[in-house]
Protein backbone atom coordinates (compact mmCIF):
# COMPACT_ATOMS: atom_id res chain seq x y z
CA UNK A 1 0.00 0.00 0.00
CA UNK A 2 0.89 3.75 -0.98
CA UNK A 3 0.46 6.29 1.48
CA UNK A 4 -1.12 10.11 -0.10
CA UNK A 5 -1.55 12.99 2.04
CA UNK A 6 -3.22 16.50 1.32
CA UNK A 7 -3.27 19.83 2.63
CA UNK A 8 -6.31 21.48 2.91
CA UNK A 9 -6.58 25.44 2.01
CA UNK A 10 -5.05 26.55 -1.14
CA UNK A 11 -4.32 22.78 -2.05
CA UNK A 12 -7.52 20.79 -2.35
CA UNK A 13 -9.52 23.90 -2.42
CA UNK A 14 -9.10 27.30 -4.09
CA UNK A 15 -9.49 29.12 -0.30
CA UNK A 16 -9.34 29.35 3.12
CA UNK A 17 -11.62 26.91 5.13
CA UNK A 18 -11.54 28.67 7.98
CA UNK A 19 -12.41 32.18 6.43
CA UNK A 20 -15.45 30.48 4.49
CA UNK A 21 -16.36 28.80 8.22
CA UNK A 22 -16.05 32.13 9.84
CA UNK A 23 -18.78 33.74 6.91
CA UNK A 24 -20.65 30.89 7.86
CA UNK A 25 -21.09 31.37 11.06
CA UNK A 26 -21.63 35.45 10.50
CA UNK A 27 -24.25 35.03 8.19
CA UNK A 28 -26.15 32.84 10.86
CA UNK A 29 -25.29 35.81 13.24
CA UNK A 30 -23.56 33.40 15.35
CA UNK A 31 -20.40 35.25 14.99
CA UNK A 32 -19.68 39.68 15.21
CA UNK A 33 -20.06 41.42 11.84
CA UNK A 34 -15.96 41.93 12.08
CA UNK A 35 -15.17 38.20 12.14
CA UNK A 36 -13.88 37.95 8.85
CA UNK A 37 -11.56 40.75 9.25
CA UNK A 38 -10.18 39.43 12.71
CA UNK A 39 -9.81 36.08 10.52
CA UNK A 40 -8.08 38.41 8.18
CA UNK A 41 -5.21 39.88 9.92
CA UNK A 42 -4.36 36.26 11.48
CA UNK A 43 -4.35 35.33 7.82
CA UNK A 44 -2.07 37.85 7.02
CA UNK A 45 0.52 36.93 9.79
CA UNK A 46 0.11 33.13 8.47
CA UNK A 47 1.89 34.53 5.49
CA UNK A 48 4.29 36.31 6.76
CA UNK A 49 5.59 33.00 9.12
CA UNK A 50 5.18 34.95 12.22
CA UNK A 51 1.25 33.46 13.24
CA UNK A 52 0.37 32.45 16.63
CA UNK A 53 -2.04 29.82 15.70
CA UNK A 54 -3.25 29.22 19.76
CA UNK A 55 -4.07 33.06 19.78
CA UNK A 56 -5.76 32.36 16.28
CA UNK A 57 -7.69 29.37 17.65
CA UNK A 58 -8.50 30.97 21.02
CA UNK A 59 -10.20 33.84 18.74
CA UNK A 60 -11.84 32.01 15.94
CA UNK A 61 -12.82 29.34 18.07
CA UNK A 62 -13.73 30.77 22.08
CA UNK A 63 -17.08 32.67 20.56
CA UNK A 64 -18.25 28.51 20.12
CA UNK A 65 -17.91 27.27 23.76
CA UNK A 66 -21.49 28.00 24.85
CA UNK A 67 -22.93 25.95 22.21
CA UNK A 68 -22.67 22.11 22.75
CA UNK A 69 -20.67 20.03 20.41
CA UNK A 70 -24.30 18.48 18.82
CA UNK A 71 -24.73 21.97 17.30
CA UNK A 72 -21.67 22.82 15.85
CA UNK A 73 -21.96 19.43 14.31
CA UNK A 74 -24.74 20.53 12.97
CA UNK A 75 -23.29 23.87 11.75
CA UNK A 76 -20.55 21.47 10.36
CA UNK A 77 -23.40 19.45 7.74
CA UNK A 78 -25.24 22.65 7.05
CA UNK A 79 -21.33 24.07 5.84
CA UNK A 80 -20.44 20.83 3.86
CA UNK A 81 -23.81 21.34 1.61
CA UNK A 82 -22.92 25.17 1.18
CA UNK A 83 -18.37 24.26 0.37
CA UNK A 84 -19.84 20.80 -1.65
CA UNK A 85 -20.23 23.46 -4.78
CA UNK A 86 -16.39 24.86 -4.55
CA UNK A 87 -14.87 22.14 -4.17
CA UNK A 88 -12.86 21.57 -7.58
CA UNK A 89 -13.38 18.88 -10.17
CA UNK A 90 -9.71 18.67 -11.09
CA UNK A 91 -8.92 17.88 -7.20
CA UNK A 92 -11.84 15.67 -6.62
CA UNK A 93 -10.34 13.63 -10.08
CA UNK A 94 -6.74 14.09 -8.10
CA UNK A 95 -8.02 12.78 -4.58
CA UNK A 96 -10.06 9.32 -6.98
CA UNK A 97 -7.10 8.16 -8.66
CA UNK A 98 -5.23 7.93 -5.48
CA UNK A 99 -8.49 5.92 -3.61
CA UNK A 100 -8.59 4.21 -6.62
CA UNK A 101 -5.28 2.41 -6.72
CA UNK A 102 -5.88 1.54 -2.92
CA UNK A 103 -3.74 4.21 -1.64
CA UNK A 104 -4.19 4.85 2.55
CA UNK A 105 -5.55 8.91 1.33
CA UNK A 106 -5.12 11.31 4.63
CA UNK A 107 -6.26 15.25 4.84
CA UNK A 108 -3.31 16.42 6.96
CA UNK A 109 -4.42 20.28 7.75
CA UNK A 110 -3.79 22.67 10.47
CA UNK A 111 -7.15 23.85 10.14
CA UNK A 112 -9.37 22.84 13.15
CA UNK A 113 -10.72 19.45 12.74
CA UNK A 114 -14.64 20.28 12.45
CA UNK A 115 -13.73 22.73 10.14
CA UNK A 116 -12.10 20.05 7.76
CA UNK A 117 -14.20 17.03 8.47
CA UNK A 118 -17.02 18.64 5.86
CA UNK A 119 -14.69 18.90 3.19
CA UNK A 120 -13.22 15.36 4.03
CA UNK A 121 -16.47 14.00 3.26
CA UNK A 122 -16.68 15.67 0.11
CA UNK A 123 -13.94 14.12 -0.93
CA UNK A 124 -14.51 10.84 0.16
CA UNK A 125 -11.30 10.74 2.35
CA UNK A 126 -12.25 9.08 5.93
CA UNK A 127 -8.86 10.09 7.65
CA UNK A 128 -8.05 13.27 8.69
CA UNK A 129 -4.82 14.62 10.80
CA UNK A 130 -5.64 18.25 12.06
CA UNK A 131 -5.72 20.77 14.86
CA UNK A 132 -7.92 19.19 17.90
CA UNK A 133 -10.22 21.47 19.36
CA UNK A 134 -9.61 20.86 22.79
CA UNK A 135 -13.49 19.81 24.52
CA UNK A 136 -14.25 20.02 28.33
CA UNK A 137 -17.33 18.30 28.93
CA UNK A 138 -19.39 18.65 25.48
CA UNK A 139 -18.32 22.42 25.00
CA UNK A 140 -14.89 23.89 22.99
CA UNK A 141 -12.91 25.45 25.49
CA UNK A 142 -11.15 27.38 22.79
CA UNK A 143 -7.73 25.95 23.28
CA UNK A 144 -6.36 23.38 21.45
CA UNK A 145 -5.51 19.78 22.57
CA UNK A 146 -1.67 18.46 22.31
CA UNK A 147 0.53 19.92 19.27
CA UNK A 148 -0.97 22.39 16.35
CA UNK A 149 -0.85 20.19 13.44
CA UNK A 150 1.14 23.38 11.77
CA UNK A 151 4.66 23.30 10.69
CA UNK A 152 7.08 21.08 12.16
CA UNK A 153 3.95 19.20 13.68
CA UNK A 154 2.61 18.25 10.84
CA UNK A 155 5.09 15.63 10.46
CA UNK A 156 5.06 14.41 13.94
CA UNK A 157 0.94 14.29 14.21
CA UNK A 158 1.28 12.06 10.81
CA UNK A 159 3.53 9.78 12.69
CA UNK A 160 1.66 9.74 15.61
CA UNK A 161 -1.31 8.88 13.51
CA UNK A 162 0.26 6.29 11.67
CA UNK A 163 1.50 4.64 14.70
CA UNK A 164 -1.99 4.41 15.99
CA UNK A 165 -3.42 2.76 12.53
CA UNK A 166 -4.37 -0.68 12.76
CA UNK A 167 -2.44 -2.83 12.45
CA UNK A 168 -0.14 -0.11 14.16
CA UNK A 169 2.63 1.39 11.34
CA UNK A 170 5.72 2.15 14.08
CA UNK A 171 8.28 2.67 10.90
CA UNK A 172 5.73 5.64 10.23
CA UNK A 173 6.62 6.67 6.47
CA UNK A 174 9.29 3.84 5.67
CA UNK A 175 6.09 1.82 5.88
CA UNK A 176 5.04 2.26 2.45
CA UNK A 177 6.85 1.91 -0.85
CA UNK A 178 5.65 5.28 -1.72
CA UNK A 179 4.54 8.39 -0.12
CA UNK A 180 2.72 11.64 -1.89
CA UNK A 181 2.41 15.01 0.07
CA UNK A 182 0.35 17.94 -1.83
CA UNK A 183 1.13 21.13 -0.37
CA UNK A 184 0.92 25.00 -1.47
CA UNK A 185 3.00 26.27 1.64
CA UNK A 186 6.39 26.90 2.74
CA UNK A 187 5.31 26.36 6.73
CA UNK A 188 4.88 22.61 5.59
CA UNK A 189 8.28 21.51 4.10
CA UNK A 190 8.90 19.40 6.63
CA UNK A 191 6.70 16.59 5.97
CA UNK A 192 6.98 17.66 2.06
CA UNK A 193 11.10 16.55 2.48
CA UNK A 194 9.79 13.44 4.51
CA UNK A 195 7.68 11.91 1.85
CA UNK A 196 9.14 10.53 -1.26
CA UNK A 197 7.04 12.23 -3.51
CA UNK A 198 6.40 16.20 -2.54
CA UNK A 199 4.13 17.89 -4.80
CA UNK A 200 3.58 21.31 -4.69
CA UNK A 201 0.16 22.61 -5.65
CA UNK A 202 -0.22 26.22 -6.62
CA UNK A 203 2.76 27.25 -4.26
CA UNK A 204 3.40 30.26 -2.73
CA UNK A 205 6.64 32.22 -3.77
CA UNK A 206 9.19 30.69 -1.50
CA UNK A 207 7.83 26.85 -1.88
CA UNK A 208 7.97 27.55 -5.90
CA UNK A 209 11.17 28.40 -5.09
CA UNK A 210 12.19 25.81 -3.11
CA UNK A 211 10.33 22.83 -5.72
CA UNK A 212 11.95 24.06 -8.18
CA UNK A 213 15.73 23.70 -6.99
CA UNK A 214 14.47 20.40 -5.64
CA UNK A 215 13.57 18.87 -9.32
CA UNK A 216 9.72 18.99 -7.09
CA UNK A 217 6.44 18.60 -9.59
CA UNK A 218 4.47 21.47 -9.35
CA UNK A 219 0.60 21.36 -9.99
CA UNK A 220 -1.02 24.29 -11.24
CA UNK A 221 -4.39 23.49 -9.61
CA UNK A 222 -7.61 24.88 -11.39
CA UNK A 223 -8.79 28.31 -9.87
Amino acid sequence: MNLALFDLDHTLIPFDSGMAWTRFLMTRGVLQPDAPEVYLAYCHQYVAGTLDIHAMHRVTVAPLSVYPREQIDAWGRAFELEMAAQVPSSMRALVERHRSAGDLCAIVTATTRFIAEPFSRLFGITQVVATEAELKGDFLTGEIAGEPCYREHKLSRVLGWLAGQSPPRPAGLRSFEQSWFYSDSRSDLPLLRAVSHPVAVNPDASLREHAMQAGWPVLEREI
